[in-house]
């Protein structure tokens, strides 16, 4: 988290007032449930400490205006409350105007614009979900300027719905929820069919959670995201031909297994057997966490980032190359690739005294084979969305 004052002299430098609120909401990194989210299935993500906050402050007129620290160079950009459409705005302030917008449709009163400054620490294009971040963060801050009592479970919906509505990217509910929902030093196991969380104690004992960069960027704006989660919606139509189930994590691998060939195209086929089998593995990891079977939850990640890149192809050739690298070092619990994928992170448990090992061979190696620099960040599990207090 960035220096508080820092982002309250410059809001003041900008409006010429200070802030009436400052608000934080985190990056999240997934350990693993990787696309389940919108298949109905279960995540454990961790929110993280880096982040982004929001300085704002209301208005006398309807004007909202939005700068970011992080890009400078855009300036201030300026709309109105009655100017806000969904899908209309391909900019970064597509993310905050679509909160607002979203907790306009909700019920809830926004009298008057506000002046907003955004600033953050994650890194991005890295797949931590700083998109996320912005959107709760920005929910966070308007709540609590219009003294609205938004809920963070709200803040999350809200979140996903301005994500999905308003920017138009159909992402599933475990980033906004891991943003506005995480607990320091724990993961949050989600059913996101239903809601019902629970936070597993992050204990890694000597070992650590690596964050890795790949230095390939990614949007999941693009279309491949969006067709992933089509030809999920096509499997699901052809099972319910055969079976009675809501979405595609209801089935069992076992069940998928029985079903399987009432889907026609081997396409949606593969795409719904990562969707059941992930979600299987990702029950499977929180029974190894919770019984401190670490070598286990690692076998899961490496066979997670395996139906990632074989099964619903979101990885990319630096993701794989990353992964053989780490699972090529003694001391490397499990490795995998995190986030949406085509470009981003990989996540890898280390035992600490294989740290230096791992840092040094995949670095070398990966500038070695696609002639790009590998970023390293120590992942520390943080605290979800809060207004900062002075």
């Amino acid at each position: 988290m960035r220096d508080t004052q820092i982002l309250k002299n410059r809001f003041y430098e900008l409006y010429g007032a200070e802030p009436e609120v400052v608000s934080f909401a985190p990056g999240r990194v997934n350990l693993i449930g990787e696309h389940t989210d919108y298949n109905g299935g279960h995540v454990f993500p961790c929110a993280l400490e880096m982040g982004i906050s929001c300085a704002a402050r209301r208005r006398d007129d309807e004007v909202l205006r939005f700068f970011s620290m992080d890009i400078e160079k855009a300036g201030v950009i300026e709309t109105r409350l009655s100017a806000l459409c969904p899908l209309s705005v391909h900019r970064w302030t597509a993310y905050p105007e679509g909160v607002i917008h979203a907790i306009i449709q909700a019920g809830y009163d926004i009298p008057c614009g506000a002046d907003f400054v955004f600033c953050g620490d994650i890194p991005s294009g890295m797949g931590l979900s700083s998109s996320a971040a912005l959107e709760v963060a920005t929910g966070a801050a308007v709540s609590a300027l219009f003294g609205l009592g938004i809920s963070n479970t709200e803040l999350a919906l809200i979140g996903k719905s301005a994500e999905n509505g308003y920017v138009g990217v159909n992402c599933g509910i475990m980033d906004q929820f891991a943003s506005a929902m995480g607990k320091k030093d724990h993961a949050v196991f989600l059913d996101t069919a239903t809601l019902e969380y629970s936070y597993a104690p992050l204990e890694l004992g000597d070992a650590e959670l690596v964050i890795v960069d790949s230095g390939v960027k990614h949007s999941l704006a693009g279309s491949a995201y969006n067709d992933r989660r089509r030809e999920c919606e096509q499997a699901l139509d052809a099972l319910k031909s055969v079976t009675k189930l809501n979405a595609l994590c209801d089935l069992s691998p076992d069940e998928f297994e029985r079903y399987r060939d009432a889907i026609g195209d081997p396409v949606c086929r593969k795409r719904a057997k990562h969707a059941v089998c992930e979600n299987a593995r990702t029950r499977e990891a929180l029974a190894a966490l919770d019984s401190g079977e670490l070598e286990a939850f690692g076998r899961l990640m490496n066979e997670s980032h395996i139906s990632l890149r074989d099964d619903y192809e979101v990885s990319c050739p630096e993701l794989d190359i990353l992964t053989g690298l780490a699972w090529s070092v003694e001391g490397v619990i499990g490795a995998r690739m995190t986030g949406g994928g085509f470009g981003g992170c990989m996540i890898a448990i280390v035992r600490g005294d294989a740290v230096d090992d791992f840092t040094g061979t995949v670095r070398e190696g990966y500038l070695e084979r696609t002639g790009l620099e590998a970023r390293f960040i120590t992942a520390k599990p943080g605290d979800g969305a809060h207004i900062i207090k002075d």
